[in-house]
């Protein structure tokens, strides 16, 4: 090995070296930092950007999300719990729509559209936004869905062919040959009304994940942690 490549091997390890002390210190203040390698964290710093900056950038999206959804409807105020059960409109299945779904989808883009923005930034490695995945659980195996096909799927009202799939918010990954494994899984959520505890959506008994809860089948799926982020309680990873 010459002397460059030495050098440049030894400061890598001393990168990686200083990102893993600083999120062991740093542990007890964000649970984000527990959840990233310390490889991941490296690439972060070597960017001059750090985890911490991370989570109030997206936690940041949640709440801009919020309150731009309600100023739409309700100008500088939040649903009350009786708008927010009222039913709006139907889905094309007839299927009733409530404000508070209704809400939820329009803030889900707005978010997303700022977390893009954010990762973009601050994310030193791949990520996905609102990838599907079919995933076998006695097989442990996961595959992705192309959005092309699932465009596909759904016009054609073949719903029945995603069963059983998840479709997390947002994926990070590792690196490019890790697009089927998560660092961190992120969901945003927005309760309705805004008093209510944010919450991991429980599958119902028809599901193949019967009883679980979102959190649970993500981190089995994809390997990493999951967490949700609401308004104005940030990061987290329980939803209650």
């Amino acid at each position: 090995m010459d002397s460059e490549t030495a050098g440049k091997a030894r400061y890598a390890a001393y990168v990686a070296e200083q990102a893993s002390t600083r999120a062991a210190t740093q542990a007890m203040a964000s649970p984000l930092l527990k959840a990233i390698p310390p490889a991941v964290l490296a690439l972060m710093q070597e960017d001059h950007h750090d985890a911490d900056e991370l989570e109030k950038q997206l936690a940041a999206c949640a709440v801009q999300a919020e309150h731009l959804g309600n100023a739409r409807y309700f100008q500088d105020r939040p649903p009350t719990r009786q708008e927010c059960g009222e039913v709006v409109e139907q889905d094309r299945c007839g299927n009733p729509v409530t404000r508070a779904m209704f809400l939820g989808r329009q803030k889900h883009v707005l978010a997303l559209q700022c977390a893009e923005q954010v990762l973009k930034k601050l994310w030193p490695a791949p990520f996905s936004i609102e990838q599907r995945y079919r995933y076998y659980p006695n097989a442990r195996m996961v595959e992705s869905i192309s959005k092309d096909k699932e465009a596909r799927l759904l016009a054609n009202g073949c719903t029945d062919e995603l069963r059983g799939t998840i479709k997390p918010d947002i994926v990070l990954h590792k690196d490019r040959s890790l697009l089927l494994k998560s660092v961190l899984t992120l969901d945003f959520k927005f309760p309705c009304p805004d008093t209510n505890e944010p919450q991991w959506t429980r599958y119902g008994r028809s599901s193949p994940y019967a009883d679980q809860t979102q959190r649970d089948i993500y981190e089995q799926a994809l390997g990493g942690r999951a967490f949700l982020i609401s308004p104005p309680r940030g990061m987290r990873t329980s939803g209650q």
